[in-house]
C-alpha cells in the first residue's frame, strides 16, 4: 500500500505545480492590463497570435489582433478660397473676371493607429497630410473613433511634413486600446505577407492583402499645402492595395506587428498598378521619438543637409576634372546654403569624410543625413590640384528639396543623386 501511495502523490504534486504555473502564465498574458492594489498596469500589446495554423487563419488573426488598435480621423478644417462673382464667367472664358474670397468649411478622414498609452489617455499615430490642413486652411477639430464607437477630441501634439507622421493625442479616456507592436522592419523580407489596414470614412476593419514588393523606394508626391512636391526615400513597397482611407493606417505582417505606416500609391497615370508604399517601422519609431520630444511643426526631416549635388567620379567624369583617383565630385552647389559658405565648389572632389574614404555619392550622401542638424561634417577635398579641409555646419534636410536646389539639380543623369543632401 505505501508504495503505490507514494507515487501517486508524486504526480498528484507535479501535476499542481504544472497547473499553478499554467495560471500564472495565463494570467500574465491576459489579465496584464488589470491592475491590483498598488500596481500600475504595464504597456502591453494585444496577446500574442497562437502558432500553428495555415497563412489563412493566422492572416483573420493577425488583423483581430490589430483592428481594435486602428481609428478612424475625421478632421473639420476651416480655410478660404477664391471664387468668381459670376460662377458662369468661367464657362464662357471671361479673363479677369471679379472674384471675391470665400469661407469654407470642409471635412476629411483618415486612419491611424495606438501607438502608445499615457496616464490618461494615448497617443495616435497616422500621416502628417491626414492632419494636415491644405493651402493655409485651419483644423477647427479632430475626432478619434475607436473600434468600439467612441468618438474622443484629439489634438495634434506634433507633425513632421517631410516625414509625413504625425501624433494626435487623445486626454481624458482611459479606455484606450493596446499599442499595436512595431516589428524591427530591417528584419522584413520580400515576399512576405503584408496587410494594409485602416478605417475609411468609419467602415470597419478595411483590410487589404497583399506582399512585401520593395525596399528603399523613392517617391514624389504633390503637397497638399500648395508648398509642390515633396520626395520622400527608403519607402517600404507593397502590392496591398492602399486606399485613400487607408492613409495613416498601419501595414502589419502576418504576426500583427506594425512594419510601416500606410502613405501613397503610385500613379496609375505613369503605369503603376497595385502599388503601394509605406514608410517602414523604423523611420517611423525614431520620428515618433523625436516628435514626442519637441511639440509642434516641423518642416524639415531630421536629416542633414548641406546643399550640394553629387556625383561618383568615373574615369570620363576624371578626365573632365583633370583627375586620378576614386572620390565623390561636387557637381552643382546652392547658392548661399552651407556647402557654398563653407567654401565649397562646383568640380571639388571629396575624398574622404570625417577621416574615413570615400569612393561613392551614396556613401558621403548618408554620412551627410545621418549628421544631426547643427553639428559639423569634416571633408577632406581635392580642389584643383589642392587638398584642402573643409568643415561644413549642417543645416536640416528641408521637406521640399525642389525649393531648395536648382531646377538643373533635380534631374538624375550620369549617376548625379537629385536629392542630394
Amino acid at each position: 500500500m505505501h508504495n503505490r501511495i507514494l507515487p501517486t502523490l508524486i504526480v498528484g504534486l507535479i501535476g499542481a505545480i504544472v497547473g499553478s504555473f499554467s495560471m500564472m502564465l495565463y494570467a500574465s498574458t491576459h489579465f496584464a492590463g488589470i491592475a491590483g492594489p498598488g500596481n500600475t498596469p504595464p504597456s502591453v500589446y494585444a496577446a500574442p497570435i497562437p502558432s500553428g495554423g495555415d497563412d489563412q487563419e493566422r492572416i483573420i488573426s493577425a488583423v483581430k489582433r490589430v483592428a481594435p488598435s486602428v481609428v478612424a480621423l475625421n478632421v473639420t478644417v476651416n480655410g478660404q478660397q477664391v471664387v468668381p462673382v459670376d460662377p458662369f464667367s468661367q464657362f464662357f472664358g471671361q479673363q479677369g473676371a471679379p472674384e471675391r474670397v470665400q469661407r469654407y468649411r470642409a471635412r476629411a478622414s483618415g486612419s491611424g493607429f495606438v501607438y502608445s498609452r499615457t496616464g490618461d489617455g494615448g497617443l495616435i499615430v497616422t500621416n502628417a497630410h491626414v492632419v494636415h490642413p491644405p493651402n493655409g486652411a485651419n483644423v477647427s477639430s479632430i475626432q478619434v473613433v475607436f473600434a468600439n464607437g467612441d468618438r474622443v477630441p484629439g489634438h495634434v501634439l506634433s507633425e513632421n511634413i517631410g516625414a509625413d507622421l504625425a501624433i494626435v493625442k487623445v486626454e481624458n479616456y482611459t479606455k484606450v486600446p493596446p499599442p499595436v507592436e512595431i516589428a524591427d522592419s530591417n528584419k522584413v523580407q520580400s515576399g512576405q505577407w503584408a496587410i494594409a489596414i485602416g478605417e475609411p470614412f468609419e467602415l470597419k476593419q478595411s483590410v487589404s492583402l497583399g506582399v512585401v514588393s520593395g525596399f528603399n523606394r523613392d517617391e514624389t508626391i504633390g503637397s497638399d499645402g500648395g508648398g509642390g512636391e515633396i520626395s520622400f526615400k527608403g519607402l517600404l513597397q507593397t502590392s496591398a492595395p492602399i486606399n485613400p482611407g487607408n492613409l495613416g493606417g498601419p501595414l502589419i505582417d502576418i504576426e500583427g506587428r506594425m512594419i510601416g505606416v500606410n502613405q501613397s500609391t503610385a500613379n496609375p497615370q505613369a503605369g503603376a498598378q497595385g502599388i503601394g508604399f509605406a514608410i517602414p517601422a523604423s523611420t517611423v519609431r525614431d520620428q515618433v521619438a523625436i516628435l514626442e520630444k519637441n511639440p509642434g511643426i516641423h518642416q524639415g526631416t531630421n536629416t542633414g543637409f548641406i546643399g550640394a549635388a553629387l556625383q561618383t567620379v568615373t574615369p570620363d567624369l576624371g578626365v573632365q576634372l583633370n583627375y586620378r583617383g576614386k572620390g565623390v565630385a561636387v557637381a552643382q552647389v546652392v547658392q548661399g546654403g552651407p556647402a557654398d559658405e563653407a567654401g565649397l565648389q562646383p568640380g571639388d572632389v571629396i575624398q574622404k569624410v570625417n577621416g574615413q574614404n570615400v569612393t561613392t555619392n551614396d556613401e558621403v550622401v548618408k554620412a551627410i543625413k545621418d549628421t544631426k542638424p547643427g553639428s559639423t561634417i569634416n571633408l577632406e577635398v581635392w580642389s584643383a590640384g589642392v587638398k584642402k579641409l573643409v568643415s561644413i555646419k549642417v543645416q536640416e534636410r528641408p521637406a521640399n528639396v525642389s525649393d531648395a536646389l536648382p531646377q538643373q539639380q533635380q534631374q538624375d543623369q550620369g549617376g548625379q543623386d537629385p536629392n542630394s543632401p
